[in-house]
């Protein structure tokens, strides 16, 4: 994960279909060319501006292509390819700070958030916290479960200004039947982000289950499992990964993993069972991963992962969050321009969600979108009333320009 020399891509990509196979070293170039050349290997439109990778990520065309020869491949020999799914754990164990077994791979986020929700014992009048700002992926499981089983559901607002303190707010709600804390490691309508190791250690403290959906933050930033601590991470490999759509990573703590029942099983959720008898769960997290699955999916995900890896993590992340900073420091050169994500850079990354008086964020988002073919998303929850902007390896500063100069004209025509 490191920020090595020559960053490859992955071996064997045809040029003109997926642009450059190998990157040039990051040392030996000027930094702008060297994203240059990673945005070539994606097929974003040129006269599109995409700011929306919070919501779907571009995957680059190297993985596109994966997915597609290995599927083919599959088909030639008629066979599920599960050997995949090991092989892409390997990577995924590396890239976010885990061991293999206690990785699985879903569908999505939502998936994940469902299985750690639905699988975990909890009674009437048990407790679960998370944030007003959780996306519904992370929430409505929950409220699933109040609904069938009577569990409360307890929320607090994210502090936008001290990391500490939504860990405070947190600390607040706890009472002897608070059973799990969830928050989103990075939030999606503002982008804020939280002390997810403060949180781990309130949790860990308290013998409360600590469940973190990091759809924003796997690809964003490094993520290393191990010393945040948690019980259970779910993530997208559809957003900020780069990986193809269908495919999302499950993480639970070897020492709880027994903790969280299966709701659903296949043939790959048990070691070993009898008939009339009984089942033995499978020990790893893979008892998670029932049915056959789309191993292509996977497949690609794998490359995405590499291909982030090549580039160095924490080289994206200050890459995207620089552009994000730049942007913010345009728009609020603008009058009645506002910005709701956190001023203080240690609790924000690639995110800018912001809001203008003169304009209703509706017509801010559409103005975007089909005047000047800026794709961003708005900002509905908790009535933020906003538009959200994300900015990654594919953007440039030159986009980041050319959104606050739309911004400024689209107040002006009003």
């Amino acid at each position: 994960m490191g920020l090595g020399a020559s960053a490859i891509l992955v071996p064997g990509c045809r040029k003109g279909i997926s642009g450059l196979s190998v990157l040039p070293d990051y040392e030996s170039i000027d930094p702008s060319d060297y994203w240059t050349a990673v945005r070539r290997g994606y097929m974003l439109d040129t006269d599109r501006v995409y700011l929306n990778c919070g919501g779907l990520g571009p995957a680059p065309s190297r993985v596109l292509e994966a997915v597609e020869a290995k599927g083919k491949e599959l088909q030639r020999i008629s066979e599920t390819g599960h050997s995949i799914m090991d092989k892409a754990r390997v990577v995924a164990a590396d890239y976010l700070g885990a061991d293999t077994d206690e990785l699985c791979f879903t569908r999505n986020a939502t998936e994940s958030n469902s299985i750690i929700a639905s699988g975990l014992t909890l009674e009437k009048g048990d407790e679960v916290i998370f944030e007003s700002h959780a996306h519904p992926g992370g929430s409505f499981p929950w409220l699933n479960r109040q609904k069938l089983d009577g569990i409360d559901v307890k929320v607090f607002d994210p502090d936008p200004e001290t990391m500490q303190g939504s860990v405070e707010r947190i600390r607040k709600l706890i009472t002897p039947r608070t059973r799990v804390i969830q928050v989103s490691h990075i939030t999606a309508p503002t982008g804020i982000l939280f002390d997810v190791k403060a949180i781990a250690s309130l949790a860990r403290e308290r013998g409360i289950w600590f469940h973190v959906d990091g759809a924003q933050s796997a690809g964003m930033l490094p993520v290393d499992l191990r010393a945040i601590g948690c019980d259970s991470y779910a993530t997208s490999g559809h957003k900020w990964m780069g990986g193809p759509r269908g495919t999302g990573i499950l993480f639970i703590a070897k020492d709880r993993m027994d903790e969280v029942d299966c709701s659903h099983l296949g043939g790959h959720s048990g070691s070993e069972y009898e008939l009339p008898g009984g089942i033995t769960y499978e020990l790893s997290a893979r008892r998670h991963e029932y049915g056959t699955r789309n191993t292509e999916l996977v497949e690609g995900l794998r490359v995405a992962m590499e291909i982030q890896n090549s580039i160095g993590l924490e080289r994206i992340e200050a890459y995207g969050s620089g552009l994000a900073t730049y942007l913010q420091s345009k728009l609020l050169e603008i009058d009645s321009v506002r910005i709701l994500t956190p001023s203080d850079p240690k609790m924000r990354r690639s995110i800018t969600t912001f809001a203008s008086s003169k304009v209703p964020f509706d017509r801010l988002t559409n103005g975007l979108m089909r005047e000047y073919r800026m794709r961003c998303r708005q900002v509905t929850e908790r009535g933020l009333d906003a538009v959200r902007v994300s900015t990654h390896i594919f953007n440039s500063k030159n986009e980041c320009d050319r959104v606050a100069d739309a911004v400024a004209e689209i107040l002006k025509s009003v």
